[in-house]
C-alpha cells in the first residue's frame, strides 16, 4: 500500500478527546499534495496517527449547511 501524504493546512475546531487522549476534529487537509479539503476524523495528540474520517469539498460542506439549517435535530433521536 502506498504511503499517504498528508498536511494539516489549518486548525478549525476540536470536537472532543477521547479516553486515550485522541481528539476528533475539523481541520483543512491536504492529501497527496491536492487541493485542501474539510476533514474530520480523530487524531493522536502528536497528528501522526488518525482514524477513518470523511472529507468534504466546499460544494459538499455546502449541501451539509444547508440540510443542517432546515433540519430540526431533536427530531433525529440522537444522544
Amino acid at each position: 500500500m502506498a504511503d499517504i501524504k498528508f498536511e494539516i493546512k489549518k486548525n478549525l475546531k476540536v470536537l472532543s478527546e477521547n479516553y486515550k487522549g485522541w481528539t476528533k476534529e475539523i481541520n483543512l487537509v491536504s492529501w497527496n499534495d491536492r487541493a485542501p479539503k474539510l476533514d474530520i476524523r480523530e487524531w493522536d495528540s502528536e497528528h501522526e496517527k488518525m482514524s477513518k474520517g470523511i472529507t468534504l469539498t466546499k460544494e459538499e460542506l455546502e449541501l451539509l449547511k444547508e440540510w443542517l439549517l432546515e433540519t430540526d435535530l431533536d427530531e433525529l433521536d440522537l444522544d
